[in-house]
């Protein structure tokens, strides 16, 4: 390849990004008289038209649209490398941007905070709550934090909790007014509270597996009086004795331990993979991002220690 026509390929992805002179010249510092004539430059040199342009509109030739979907991932990945050049050895610092799901924070990341700056004191973190699976690519996020089993195959992640388990439970109270439920079908006699997904706005199945069972999951849409799309909505509700909730047996381990909630249901509710950390690629990672996935590793282990502790 032609090392002199780098420079102008990093341009013409710039005006393709923009599908406009202006505001291709403006981020980049330059006049659009330079711009206009560089992509002119490029396209003699290649012999072929990348854009159709008239005193109104720009649009990519099939060409350009080519060349321009290949220039912005390689471009992408060799500026990431740029970023992270030396980076991997150094103290962690910078902006930390970390996407997660709203009960990864609150039960995870929340309680962590303070003693994880303090470690890192040249870090800033950021937690962007989305319950849906994002792209942290594109959504310039340096991490992610999802259950195991809703992860792409091609993502590097490590897990960050030990197995969990999904909890059915209503205060002592409730089950004494109204019967504790033999198997997840005498549910459909009981008030079953909902959670509605805010990343799809369907209510949350309640799933279950036979005991003894393996391989035979399936999953029941919960009947009652309350719907909410907040989880510690659902759980002040359950506290209330209003009804029946299923959640993660982790979110409500405190309340079991008071004596504040009961769990029926137990053997019905089987283990699955549980949060884990995930990013784009293990190759050059920066250390700020080798941090956190440390520092959270880390609090597995512990997390592993509490659980056995507490089945023995």
């Amino acid at each position: 390849m032609d090392p002199s026509l780098l420079p102008s390929l990093a341009w013409f992805t710039h005006i393709a990004h923009h599908l406009s002179f202006t505001k291709a010249a403006a981020e980049m510092g330059v006049s659009r008289a330079a711009l206009s004539q560089n992509l002119k430059t490029l396209e003699q040199k290649l012999n072929v038209k990348l854009l159709y342009r008239t005193t109104r509109d720009m649009s990519l030739t099939e060409d350009g649209r080519r060349l321009f979907e290949v220039l912005q991932g390689a471009l992408q990945s060799i500026d990431d490398v740029v970023k992270t050049v030396g980076e991997t050895r150094s103290e962690p610092s910078g902006l930390l941007r970390v996407n997660t799901s709203r009960f990864a924070a609150k039960t995870l990341i929340e309680p962590h905070v303070g003693e994880f700056l303090e470690r890192h004191p040249k870090l800033q973190l950021e937690l962007i709550m989305d319950d849906g699976l994002a792209n942290i690519i594109a959504d310039g996020c340096d991490a992610g934090i999802r259950l195991g089993q809703s992860l792409a195959e091609h993502v590097t992640a490590v897990p960050i909790t030990p197995p969990m388990e999904m909890a059915v439970v209503a205060t002592p109270a409730y089950f004494e007014k109204h019967g504790i439920p033999e198997t997840p079908a005498e549910l459909a006699k009981h008030n079953c509270l909902r959670f509605r997904q805010t990343s799809s706005g369907t209510i949350f199945s309640w799933e279950f597996a036979p005991p003894e069972i393996a391989g035979q999951e399936f999953a029941l849409e919960p009947q009652g009086s309350f719907i909410t799309n907040d989880d510690d909505s659902m759980v002040r509700a359950a506290l209330q004795g209003v009804g029946i909730i299923q959640h993660f047996e982790i979110v409500v381990r405190p309340y079991l331990q008071e004596g504040k909630l009961q769990r029926v249901l137990q053997e019905w509710c089987q283990s699955f993979p549980g949060v884990y950390l995930y990013v784009p690629s293990r190759e050059h990672m920066p250390s700020k991002v080798r941090a956190l996935m440390d520092f959270f590793v880390e609090k597995r282990l512990l997390m592993s220690n509490v659980r056995t502790q507490l089945t023995t």
